[in-house]
């Protein structure tokens, strides 16, 4: 017999302690699943259904909308993982007697080879940086320490200072589940963060709470992702780089120019704190294509 059926909100509680305490996703990943449950089950209200009558037609229903919409097959990938989450946990607890998302197929999906930055395009946008700004030492330092350790920018938003030794080189970092790594620091990181916390974050008035955090905002708070993002957008803009920037951009340039200069991919993976190999081997494939172009372009035989 199935448990009973507890209200939406306590149901949605329930879940997301589940995805924290049980699987230890990070946030991003446990909010985008709840945002997916809640259209769920906005839609099944719709239909008149609750979830022990879900069924596999009803969630193909549901995924067709969502093409209809014009939603690109990565995301659409992403809400079908959420949904096959969720319907585990509800079988778990005895809310439903079957899965109807086991069968539910996702769209197949080719491997994107991010953009990457050159050297050059890197050392440009730190050029572009006006060291006169109230925030200059600290862009430069956030870049360099983006660029030189591979973080990822949630990372770099709640990098701690008492998580970095100057004298050994590295920093541990807060990853995806919670999980910490230690990672190496390139001088010029270093050099930048050392200069950033003398030079502009000493005459900072931070927020309570915010000592241990290493890059804030003019008014002492933590920065959030979509302040890196748009400063990093700009940079660009202002270096003349066409190429889509985001600061993923600058932890795919690290991973890619560590494979090019002869880095082992299992010293990358632990590195950028990828869990399966599979993640960094996408690096390899876009240094293959790297590679191709160079053999189009210099080999004798495609010469015209």
């Amino acid at each position: 017999m199935p448990a009973p059926l507890p209200p939406y909100p306590t149901l949605r509680s329930r879940y997301d302690a589940f995805l924290m305490l049980e699987r230890g996703l990070a946030d991003n990943t446990r909010e985008a699943y709840l945002r997916d449950l809640d259209s769920l089950h906005s839609f099944m209200a719709r239909q008149g259904i609750d979830f022990p009558e879900l069924t596999t037609e009803d969630l193909e229903r549901f995924v067709e909308q969502l093409y209809d919409l014009g939603i690109a097959p990565r995301s659409v990938a992403r809400v079908i993982s959420g949904f096959k989450s969720a319907m585990r946990y509800l079988r778990l607890e005895g809310i439903i007697e079957s899965n109807p998302a086991a069968l539910l197929d996702g769209p197949r999906l080719g491997r994107h080879l991010p953009d990457v930055l050159s050297v050059d395009e890197i050392d440009a946008m730190i050029d572009a940086i006006d060291l006169e700004s109230p925030t200059g030492r600290r862009n430069r330092a956030i870049i360099e320490t983006m660029y030189g350790c591979g973080l990822r920018v949630s990372e770099v938003c709640n990098l701690q200072m008492s998580k970095i030794d100057i004298e050994h080189r590295f920093l541990i970092v807060t990853g995806k589940g919670d999980k910490e790594r230690l990672v190496p620091m390139s001088e010029p990181s270093i050099e930048e963060i050392e200069l950033y916390v003398n030079e502009e974050r000493s005459r900072l008035k931070i927020k309570p709470g915010e000592d241990d955090i290493l890059f804030l905002n003019v008014r002492g708070h933590r920065l959030t992702r979509q302040m890196v993002f748009i400063f990093l957008r700009r940079l660009a803009e202002d270096a003349g780089i066409r190429k889509t920037i985001s600061p993923h951009t600058l932890r795919h340039s690290f991973a890619t120019h560590l494979l090019e200069g002869g880095a082992n991919l299992r010293a990358i993976q632990q590195m950028l704190g990828h869990e399966s190999i599979s993640t960094t081997e996408i690096y390899l494939h876009l240094d293959s294509t790297r590679l191709r172009e160079e053999i189009l372009l210099h080999h004798p035989r495609n010469a015209r």
